[in-house]
């Protein structure tokens, strides 16, 4: 029954985007904020992630985006006053603060209950020993370990145990600290990693179960003790890759029925012992030697799995679990399928497979291994009804300019013995290399003693390359129909097939469809609904699914998986563009293959199609359901980049034409807009071959940025300061052709970037506000911290980039939205680029300044379909109360091998939010909510370069009269010493001891100023950088963010503690 005793509800978001905890507690805590929402109760909602959706105004009552610290959590509390808390579907960051603030005695104090799981069930759960305990009472084998709190300890049990060992430090989440370790000096290095990542500085030591099968059952309980199993999922990775860096499937394709029911019948024994309400992930491990199964660990929250679990099965686990929360039970909630949800199995006739997308191309120095530490930015799911056919989607949806698992890099070129050899440690490329080697004769049992992964899935492996093998031998002509069908059926991809076969794709197509081999669609049903399903593809289906025709029907292509400069922002703009589209009396359809998106959840569009984003899959649904429109520019680069050969196919592309598009990227075609407009532009040229690159960078003068065309996030993109270092980028540039050259811009120098977003219907430009970058130019937008709306910007230029935006708009017909970055240099402003599309500042600009601009931009796109006017005119300049600042956030942590620099290549997986009236409160609040807080007392080290020599004065006396000692190297000791500002000398590390890094890594250091020196030291002096990411010392490597830093700790130490608002009572400051 729903409780009544509690009428306010507080959630806990998971904060922003890192490795490991990605968006998929968008979509639960999203849902979570529905389901309670439905059932009648207020919702306060805390998360510093503000490219959510959960933290949309519209989402809850109260919405705060506000750090996620004890501290800020007691504050809302106290002033909102919330009768229960929901922890767990804040992914780990949620679980751990219910935890801290029970500890703090705050739920106590001001009478907060904790609903869905109960506090010592967090640390039944979650605390290494407690969990023990419980396994051993219920009689559960786990893996043979001790708990350590010292290095010392450490080493103790792994003698006992034997090497290698894994560590695995209590409270953490992806994995963070742990690791394999094979030696005593490997067991040191990561125990004291791990005892520092941890929350109670706990490690356990286990021994190492190596290549055994791992599998996950997620299990949902309730009140009455319900237990169901929403999914079972196997990994096709064997232990020892992260789970969450693991192939997987579901159902389970080479597990017995003995060994699932003997799991389930275990984990369900443990979900009870632990008495979560809700949903769990267990996750196990099984030795096919001697059938022993361990308990791993289990997650008593809705997690990474869980979303995937959703989309493979149809079960809304987190929509469930918060029903269930509120005191609902399984038996009272009907579905169409089941009758209530309490008889609820798993059993739907078709493969899911999930696949990983990595980064390790955006950081340098990264080495691509995979282990027991997540590295993993993003994923992809596929629906088939085989495994080879679930398989190859996969592998198309990933958007790595691979249709098929065969010639990826030049694997094919290498023989068999090399092949096997890089087999020997895991890395994203592993089933790539296992491809060419089984065409290179290498057997199934060669490659299951590398890699221990099953037979079948090798075998599988093995008859997708015979059968690729057998379609070479039409090289040249399209394969006879049959051999054709067959190929369709095991998922080769018309792109693949044209790409092996050296045809085009589209005589593939055409032969395809002419000898009617096409894919139906058939729905995957939504339990505890009537008959809501999504759909998936597969060329084995005969039956044709229906299609309503009542309403006219538009198409919104998502931004398929994660990844650096593509994220959860661009997924923002596709769920609201369905939201507005449903409100003007369209049927919504989407087409995404990411699961742990909002977007793909069943009831964000009318109609979801769950497939790759490429041109054979878009196309057959468009052929299927006849949209009047489809929507390409809020998902990013994807379906950017499908546009054009949509277009070709007599698909209606809405907005922004694709051509204007491409214009946008073409440098020559918008060099001669901007002539004609007469707005500046750095001097720049296009290069193919080595020698125009030197003449053109001859003719406009070093630094030069360069990178290739056609890329988002700024892959490639670099600083060059020479004709050698030029000559080198030239040579090591891939895939430079005359229709896609390297460009190449003057840089400017110590320049202020800034960016504009408008809201354009191709004659009337509005826009919002100006935002101003931290960081000066040269490092990406998407890395910078930047204030919005600007603050040191004049009125004057203010209004020439509101001016320049509107005019290219107007020039380049914008329909829907644009975003331009701009560059103020020595007063003078120029333009960088022109993005005509929905960018990743969408969501902060429409919460910072209260705009719908997603929904303006719909209801722009469909004007001529409609017959409604343009919302443009109606828009008027606001005046803001407050200021918001952005901060992005990095995965070094993950990467320790790597110089945490910022450049123009994007590396950031997520940001915050921080706002306030004042300035210097919002840039401590962004700090503080990206687990850095700002010191206000102690010692400053600062070690900047000759160029930032002039400006050290300044910050060093920000610094002193704050109160904090001095501490610095070299030059810049003299520069500071000589200013009259009282500092002490410090050695650099080869200048002898005690050095800069004895007194960072002694704790002696709470802030550091390094900005590197560019072309020589931007390696010698990398190591500070890198023991303050060790360190968890906040660091600044460029001279804005450490004045913005000044001003941030001015402002603390005059005002004291800073309140907390909520979104709204912002909102309702705006005039």
């Amino acid at each position: 029954m729903r409780r009544n005793d509690i009428h306010k509800v507080m959630i806990i978001g998971s904060g922003p985007i890192i490795i490991g905890q990605a968006c998929e507690f968008d979509y639960s805590g999203t849902q979570a904020c529905k389901a309670l929402r439905k059932l009648g109760y207020e919702i306060v909602l805390v998360n510093s992630n503000p490219a959510t959706i959960m933290t949309d105004p519209e989402t809850a009552d109260a919405t705060y985006i506000e750090p996620l610290n004890v501290e800020r959590l007691t504050q809302i509390i106290e002033k909102e006053r919330p009768d229960a808390l929901l922890p767990n579907l804040g992914g780990q960051s949620g679980l751990n603060l219910c935890s801290e603030l029970a500890a703090a005695g705050v739920l106590d104090k001001y009478n907060v209950k904790v609903i869905g799981v109960q506090v010592d069930a967090i640390e039944r759960g979650e605390d290494r020993i407690e969990f023990k305990h419980t396994m051993d009472s219920l009689g559960i084998e786990m893996a043979r370990s001790e708990v350590a709190y010292s290095v010392d300890e450490a080493l103790a049990i792994a003698d006992k145990l034997g090497y290698p060992v894994v560590l695995r430090p209590a409270y953490t989440m992806g994995g963070a600290g742990g690791g394999l370790v094979y030696n005593t000096e490997e067991l040191k290095t990561v125990c004291a990693r791990g005892l520092q990542a941890s929350l109670v500085g706990q490690v356990l030591v286990e021994e190492s179960i190596l290549g055994w099968e791992e599998l996950e059952l997620e299990v949902v309980r309730d009140a009455k003790n319900n237990l169901i199993t929403v999914c079972f999922i196997e990994n096709i990775d064997p232990l020892g890759v992260h789970t969450g860096d693991s192939f997987c499937s579901a159902p389970m394709l080479t597990i017995s029925e003995e060994v699932q029911k003997r799991l389930q019948e275990k984990s369900y024994k443990i979900v009870e012992a632990i008495q979560v309400i809700g949903g769990t992930n267990v996750q196990w491990a099984h030795d096919p030697k001697t059938d022993r199964d361990i308990v791993i660990e289990i997650n008593p929250r809705t997690s990474r799995s869980s979303a995937l679990a959703s989309k493979a099965t149809g079960f809304p686990i987190a929509l469930v679990s918060a029903m269930l929360a509120s005191g609902l039970t399984l038996d009272e909630i009907p579905c169409g399928k089941y009758g209530t949800l309490d008889k609820y199995v798993p059993d739907g006739d078709y493969v899911v497979i999930k696949f990983a997308r990595w980064a390790f191309e955006k950081f340098k120095g990264a080495q691509d291994k995979l282990g027991t530490q997540m590295k993993a930015v993003g994923e992809v799911m596929s629906i088939g009804k085989t495994y080879k056919e679930a398989f190859q989607k996969a592998i198309r949806s990933l958007e790595t300019g691979r249709y098929g698992l065969g010639f990826a890099k030049d694997f094919n070129s290498k023989s068999k013995t090399e092949l096997l050899k890089m087999l020997h440690t895991p890395t994203s490329e592993r089933q790539f290399i296992m491809y060419e080697a089984l065409r290179k004769g290498a057997t199934v049992d060669e490659l299951f003693e590398l890699t221990k992964i099953k037979h079948y899935f090798i075998e599988q492996m093995k008859e997708l390359v015979e059968e690729e093998e057998e379609l070479l031998a039409h090289k040249g002509q399209v394969p006879p129909v049959e051999v054709l069908r067959q190929a369709k059926l095991d998922g080769f991809s018309d792109r693949y097939l044209g790409q092996i076969l050296e045809v085009s794709e589209a005589e593939i197509r055409e032969a395809r469809c002419a000898a009617g081999i096409v894919e139906e669609w058939e729905g995957v049903h939504v339990s505890g609904t009537e008959d809501a399903a999504y759909y998936y593809s597969s060329y084995h289906i005969t039956e044709k699914s229906k299609v309503n025709n009542d309403r006219p029907k538009i198409m919104i292509l998502g931004g398929g998986p994660n990844r650096i400069g593509q994220g959860i922002e661009f997924d923002y703009c596709c769920v609201h563009a369905a939201i507005a589209l449903k409100e003007l009396g369209f049927e919504t359809i989407i087409v995404n293959c990411n699961p742990e998106t909002v977007s793909t959840d069943y009831d964000t569009s009318d109609k979801l199609y769950f497939e790759p984003l490429t041109l054979e899959d878009v196309l057959s649904i468009h052929e299927k359901e006849k949209p009047v429109g489809v929507i390409a520019q809020f998902g990013g680069q994807t379906p950017l980049n499908l546009a054009s050969d949509l277009k070709k196919y007599g698909v209606n592309i809405l907005g922004t034409t694709p051509e204007t598009i491409d214009m946008a990227e073409d440098r020559d075609l918008f060099r001669e807009m901007m002539d004609k407009l007469e707005i500046p532009m750095p001097e720049s040229g296009m290069a193919v071959t080595v020698e125009d690159a030197l003449e053109i960078a001859g003719r406009i003068g070093y630094p030069v940025m360069v990178r290739p065309s056609y890329v988002l996030g700024g892959r490639g993109m670099e600083v060059v300061h020479d004709d050698e270092a030029l000559t080198f980028y030239m040579k090591q540039a891939v895939g430079v052709t005359p229709d896609r050259p390297i460009l190449i811009d003057r840089f400017l120098h110590h320049a202020t970037e800034c960016e504009a977003d408008a809201i354009s219907d191709g004659e009337n430009v509005f826009v919002p506000a100006v935002m101003e970058h931290i960081e000066l130019a040269g490092v990406h937008s998407g890395d910078s911290a930047c204030i919005l709306p600007s603050k040191n910007l004049t009125e004057e230029q203010i209004a020439t980039i509101k001016d320049y935006t509107r005019r290219i708009a107007k020039t380049m017909h914008v329909v829907g939205l644009m975003n331009m970055q701009y560059a103020i240099e020595d007063g003078k402003v120029y333009v960088l680029e022109a993005n005509p599309r929905a960018s990743r500042t969408v969501p902060l600009v429409s919460k910072v300044c209260n705009i719908k601009m997603v929904k303006l931009a719909t209801e722009i796109m469909t004007a001529h379909l409609t017959g409604r006017p343009s919302p443009v005119p109606a828009l008027t300049e606001k005046k803001f109360a407050h200021y918001g600042v952005k901060e992005a956030v990095f995965p070094f942590n993950m990467f320790q091998e790597v110089d945490p620099l910022l450049g123009p290549e994007m590396r950031s997986t997520g940001e915050v939010l921080g706002m306030s009236a004042d300035f210097g409160e919002a840039f401590y609040k962004a700090q503080e909510a990206t687990q850095t807080k700002l010191p206000t007392e102690g010692t400053v080290l600062i070690s900047v370069n000759d160029r930032d020599k002039d400006e050290v004065e300044e910050v060093a006396r920000g610094f002193s009269e704050c109160g904090f000692s001095i501490v610095a190297t070299g030059r810049t000791y003299e520069k500071i010493v000589n200013a009259g500002i009282p500092a002490t000398k410090i050695s650099k590390i080869d200048e002898g001891r005690p050095n800069v890094l004895d007194a960072i890594t002694n704790k002696e250091i709470a802030l550091i100023v390094n900005t590197p020196i560019g072309k020589k030291g931007a390696t010698d002096d990398s190591y500070i950088r890198k023991a303050a990411v060790k360190g968890k010392i906040p660091y600044m490597t460029t001279m804005a963010a450490a004045k913005a830093t000044v001003e941030a700790i001015k402002a603390i130490k005059k005002h004291g503690v800073l309140g907390v608002k909520s979104l709204q009572e912002f909102h309702s400051e705006i005039r």
